[in-house]
């Protein structure tokens, strides 16, 4: 396998980057390191695919970079590149959106028309169901998002099947829900909780902390993805989820055990965009893909505390611009 990996030194694409390597594939990274979280952070992600003889990484966005020089000999693509977060989705922000998420997207896809590519794995998520679809989430749901994020995640993952319908472009779509675990991003909640933890300062908390979520370990996520590669049908979408449906309040708990003290909670209304409630129904990943969850809540919380136990300070804090 030659793959290439965009959004490569993120959350998870780093993790999908060191996978593949130890598979034995070479490994094509391409990231835009935009301004969203340092730049140091990411890079810290990739430290250990650098010193691979079989990894190469090229600094640039989807749209502007020769993708058809890129994808030369390139036999799968990992598209994990887009610009996060439901919250920054709205108002003049949305633009960034539509161009990291839905033009790139586009590009990438048209560049892969004439190219032999067996397969390529599209990041998508829990996001583009809403509150609408019934639980346990099933791919044939209604899709309805409440938040511009998933607008834009639902618009590139239709523009997925409309190239595999057209043109035969062999595109498989993974909806990753809430995912979590080493290098997670500054911005997302159990960093935001264990660095507070960790600071000694408020946990900043959006709603009552009933809301539930199907928290999904970052190594499960990638052993999905890695399997969608070679298992996948072409054209086919599949729910990547932990296992367990869990309240925030549960998590808080844990994380109080993990940490050994008392969280100070600051509740805040909830906020326009956040899911009441997720929850995967995974048998179409189970049987078509092999998956099957192996990380608990709490082993995989510890190993997030762990690591972010060991980085710098610095490089743990949310971007502010």
């Amino acid at each position: 396998m030659k793959a290439l990996v965009t959004g490569a030194a993120g959350f998870i694409g780093s993790h999908v980057c060191e996978r593949l390597l130890a598979q034995g594939a070479e490994v094509v990274a391409l990231d835009a390191f935009t301004d969203y979280y340092a730049r140091p952070l990411k890079e810290a992600n990739l430290a250990a695919c650098q010193t691979h003889p079989h990894f190469q990484l090229m600094d640039g966005r989807i749209q502007d970079i020769d993708l058809a020089s890129l994808l030369d000999g390139v036999t799968h693509v990992f598209h994990l590149a887009a610009q996060p977060g439901v919250r920054k989705s709205w108002g003049r922000d949305f633009g960034v959106y539509i161009g990291d998420n839905i033009d790139a997207t586009q590009c990438l896809l048209e560049a892969c028309r004439p190219a032999r590519i067996e397969r390529i794995v599209y990041a998508s998520t829990s996001s583009v169901y809403g509150d609408e679809a019934s639980i346990p989430m099933r791919e044939e749901a209604r899709l309805q998002p409440i938040s511009p994020y998933g607008v834009s995640k639902l618009a590139a993952e239709h523009l997925c099947h409309l190239y595999y319908v057209a043109y035969g472009v062999p595109t498989v779509s993974l909806r990753y829900f809430t995912v979590y675990g080493p290098r997670q991003r500054p911005d997302m909640a159990f960093h935001r909780f264990f660095k507070a933890a960790l600071d000694g300062r408020p946990i900043t908390l959006y709603g009552d902390g009933e809301q539930t979520r199907d928290f999904t370990f970052v190594g499960d996520a990638v052993t999905a993805t890695v399997a969608a590669a070679s298992q996948g049908g072409a054209g086919r979408v599949y729910n990547v989820g932990g296992g367990s449906r869990v309240a925030v309040n549960h998590v808080l708990a844990l994380i109080e055990r993990i940490v050994g003290k008392p969280l100070q909670i600051e509740r805040l209304p909830a906020q326009k965009g956040d899911m009441r409630d997720t929850y995967a129904d995974t048998s179409r990943a189970r049987q078509e893909l092999g998956f099957a969850p192996e990380t608990t809540l709490e082993d995989g919380l510890h190993a997030e505390y762990q690591w972010l136990s060991t980085i710098s300070p610095s490089l743990a804090r949310p971007s502010t611009g």
